[in-house]
């Protein structure tokens, strides 16, 4: 079995392998949740100007932890009722394992930090992300498609976004 880094490293490298091996492991959540706060703090870094505080930290923890567990839910839901191969065999502990390992590249948003190149970083990660999440589903759903995969994450990435909108609208400012 692989060290944490190798793992990470593993996944942000594409390596399939990596990813069947944390699908399989389900002592790998735990892993696989470091990895998302991990890359949700080096995130926060890399966007802050010096002005945020600990509760901006702790609620964009919150928050992608939140929708870490919602999008491997989501996916779940999508890639073994919807968009299902014969061949297709997943759990949800599964997709939390291999979309947490997907997150693995977020933290390299640290470096957005250095001033007129935090959009580039951001750019470069969201496209590397984007990459990852698809060999993780692809592998945790048993996909021979990456096609499909690539259906999945997209179809899920949607339904996120007006989730979002949803809540951001219910819960926005107040005029008073």
């Amino acid at each position: 079995m692989a060290t944490l880094r190798d793992r990470m490293i593993g996944a942000a490298r594409l390596q399939t392998s990596v990813y069947e091996e944390v699908e399989a492991d389900q002592g790998a959540t735990g892993q696989a949740m470091a990895i998302v706060v991990l890359a949700s703090l080096a995130g926060g870094v890399g966007m802050s100007t010096g002005g945020t505080g600990l509760l901006a930290f702790v609620n964009l923890t919150l928050a992608s932890l939140v929708g870490w567990f919602v999008w491997a839910v989501l996916t779940y839901v999508l890639g073994t009722r919807m968009f299902a191969e014969p061949q297709t065999n997943a759990s949800v502990g599964e997709l939390l394992r291999t979309t947490g390992f997907a997150a693995a590249p977020g933290l390299l948003r640290v470096f957005g930090i250095v001033p007129g190149f935090g959009w580039l970083v951001y750019f470069v990660t969201a496209i590397w992300m984007l990459a990852t999440m698809v060999v993780a589903v692809r592998q945790a759903l048993d996909y021979r498609s990456t096609g499909r995969a690539v259906g999945v994450c997209l179809v899920g990435w949607f339904i996120s976004l007006a989730l979002a909108a949803l809540i951001g609208f219910a819960s926005g400012p107040t005029v008073q």
